[in-house]
């Protein structure tokens, strides 16, 4: 069937209401819905496509007919709810079918959170263009779909990689697309490359498909991790050694690793841990290229690719002294950040679906994980990332006791308590109650949907119901997406939340610094003052634990314009006792929070840079404001926050 009689019967099916499963065409009169015609019609878009959908320009759903497997959950029927919605909960992609509409590119590909890839293609009403006909085709995974005269790439490095690579090479993120991008570059020449990223982000993968992927393929791997090697054999493992070097060496001596590895590539682990006197010497190979064993006058010249990786930051290791400043930039030519898993949830469920058929085949066991374990899993935090999945999943197949594992049974595996507050946020000054209702709900929610995209598990993660979570997200987004209104009063709305934020940080951790300790202070101050130092860890747990705050401090309020520091974070820039002249934007803030309100800066300039404050005041037993605290945020951290939220409610700058 070729493509222009393919648009004139949906064309035809544009011109028609429906009733049921049934069909009446409106310019058709003598056309019932049991007419052989329409019947025909309907037999032949399900030959092309798997689902038909038709929607009116806002979604909602006037037509389905056709179905894909589970797609839409237990649904049995679509008719009235809205597309666009329900792709939210459906699948995880940024790019939306809302976005196909006024663009070029009518087809795109999504996948949903069950693990199927669908095309979808837009057939916008040519006439009086108020409906939208939507064609779903289930995709195999070796399906190659032509687009735009492009082919949509999809990698299997499991067919690249050695057989020693234990997992596959996931590449289901924009994220994890830039990584493979920089991989395939770098693998094609001899630069040093340093991997960073956390613990079990799969360093090691990327090495060796660094390897793999290069002209050193057919020469040596060899993989050292420094900080499992004590350090008084980390030496004679590098560099290897001759007979008589020291005591106990063998009789006929060893190759280092760097020999080994000689015309291939060595690949140094944890290199964060390698003690300062061996940084030299790795210095002096990368410089020379060239090494000289243990007991030995006689030098080996070196053709190799050294590959290092760390869960550290090599750049504050330079600057205590713990590292070698010339080492890190000659280690850091090409550096690639590894995402953590929960930077990449989209591809949660390619992973669970690749090691849940390693370890069935492993074991021989048929287990099966269910949609909503899949949910459930997509909203933990995974602290060990991709490591700790599959070694869930290896669990979850050796013991589990049923063949079909669902989210109750998840739960024995994660321990999702780690989601929950520690404590309460507490109010020290009142505000009308529905304000401070209606102001965490949209900072949770807003937070929930910045973080997991997807109605979904937004509303699993706050545990509401996603009829709910889906009312209260367009609530929001209703009262944000104002039409005709200038860039600077999108600023100010997306602004406004993000201020919204900044208060309720204050107001929350406030509460938990004691006024009479802060009295102390005021009238006594000593670097070793216990109760200086106490304060100091709090504000710099406060600092740590929040995120995007760059000092914490409590100030003593000597006028409306000059401050003194009684005490701030470890970071601080200023000392205790140390005043501080406020710009007219802090000043202003800071006589409001003297009267006991909870007020956020403008951003800001004075000696230290550019800064956004949150100050909220310290209340004694007597109800005196007896001093400040407040948060400082960067100007370059509060621009990328107003890009994210702006994303995340969809307003542009």
């Amino acid at each position: 069937m070729n493509f222009s009689f393919k648009i004139e019967i949906i064309a035809l099916l544009e011109q028609s209401t429906y009733k049921g499963s049934g069909m009446v065409i409106m310019n058709s009169p003598s056309l019932n819905s049991n007419s052989p015609f329409v019947n025909a019609l309907q037999s032949t878009l399900l030959s092309i496509y798997d689902e038909v959908i038709i929607t009116d320009t806002k979604g909602r759903i006037a037509v389905s007919f056709g179905k894909i497997e589970k797609l839409w959950g237990d649904r049995t029927s679509l008719i009235g709810m809205n597309l666009f919605e329900l792709e939210k909960q459906t699948f995880y992609e940024e790019s939306t079918l809302e976005q196909t509409i006024n663009k070029n590119k009518r087809t795109i590909i999504k996948t949903s959170w069950n693990n199927k890839r669908v095309l979808i293609t837009c057939y916008p009403e040519v006439q009086d263009k108020k409906y939208l006909t939507w064609g779903l085709k289930l995709l195999s995974r070796n399906d190659n779909i032509l687009m735009e005269n492009k082919v949509e790439k999809e990698i299997d490095f499991s067919k690249a990689l050695t057989k020693d690579t234990s997992r596959l090479f996931i590449v289901k993120s924009q994220k994890m697309m830039n990584v493979l991008s920089t991989v395939e570059m770098v693998s094609k020449v001899s630069s040093s490359v340093l991997l960073l990223g956390e613990s079990g982000v799969g360093k090691e993968v990327i090495a060796r498909a660094i390897h793999e992927l290069g002209p050193r393929k057919k020469q040596p791997f060899i993989p050292v991790n420094c900080g499992a090697i004590p350090e008084n054999l980390l030496e004679s493992e590098l560099f290897g050694y001759v007979e008589g070097a020291f005591s106990g060496a063998k009789k006929e001596g060893m190759p280092g690793k760097f020999e080994l590895a000689n015309h291939g590539v060595l690949f140094l682990d944890e290199i964060g841990e390698m003690p300062l006197n061996l940084q030299v010497k790795l210095l002096r190979v990368l410089q020379e290229r060239e090494i000289t064993p243990l007991g030995s006058f006689k030098s080996i010249k070196l053709d190799i690719q050294v590959i290092t990786a760390t869960n550290k930051d090599l750049k504050t290791l330079v600057d205590k002294g713990q590292f070698r400043e010339d080492l890190y930039y000659r280690l850091n030519v090409i550096p690639i950040e590894i995402p953590s898993l929960r930077e990449r949830l989209e591809e949660l469920p390619y992973l669970i679906s690749f090691f849940l058929h390693k370890y069935n085949h492993l074991y021989d066991r048929t287990v099966q994980i269910e949609q909503d374990a899949i949910d459930l899993m997509s909203i933990y935090e995974w602290p060990g990332n991709i490591r700790q999945l599959e070694n869930t999943i290896e669990r979850i197949v050796v013991t589990s006791t049923d063949t079909t594992v669902d989210a109750s049974a998840v739960q024995e595996y994660m321990p999702l308590e780690q989601e929950t507050a520690k404590a309460p946020p507490v109010f020290e000054q009142l505000m009308p109650l529905q304000d401070a209702v209606d102001l965490v709900e949209e900072q949770l929610i807003n937070m929930a949907m910045e973080k997991y995209k997807s109605i979904k598990l937004a509303a699993k993660a706050l545990n509401v119901s996603q009829p709910t979570m889906s009312r209260k997200y367009k609530k929001i987004l209703t009262n944000l997406s104002k039409q005709n209104i200038s860039p600077s009063e999108k600023r100010k709305i997306l602004e406004d939340q993000l201020n919204n934020r900044l208060r309720s940080v204050a107001i929350a951790t406030a509460a938990i610094i004691e006024p009479e300790e802060v009295s102390h202070l005021r009238n006594k101050s000593a670097t070793k003052d216990p109760i200086l130092q106490k304060l100091q860890t709090q504000l710099t747990m406060i600092r740590k634990q929040e995120g995007g705050i760059k000092w914490a401090f409590i100030f003593d309020i000597i006028d409306n314009q000059t401050f003194r520091t009684l005490v701030a974070d470890k970071d601080f820039v200023m000392v205790p006792g140390e005043k501080y002249a406020g710009s007219p934007e802090f000043a202003e803030v800071a006589r409001n929070a003297i009267k006991g309100r909870v007020e956020v800066t403008p951003i800001y300039r004075d000696i230290y840079g550019e800064w956004k404050t949150s100050l909220a005041p310290v209340i004694d037993d007597s109800g005196q404001v007896i001093a400040l605290i407040g948060y400082d945020y960067s100007k370059e951290y509060i621009e990328s926050e107003l890009h994210k939220m702006g994303k995340v409610l969809k307003i542009n700058l």
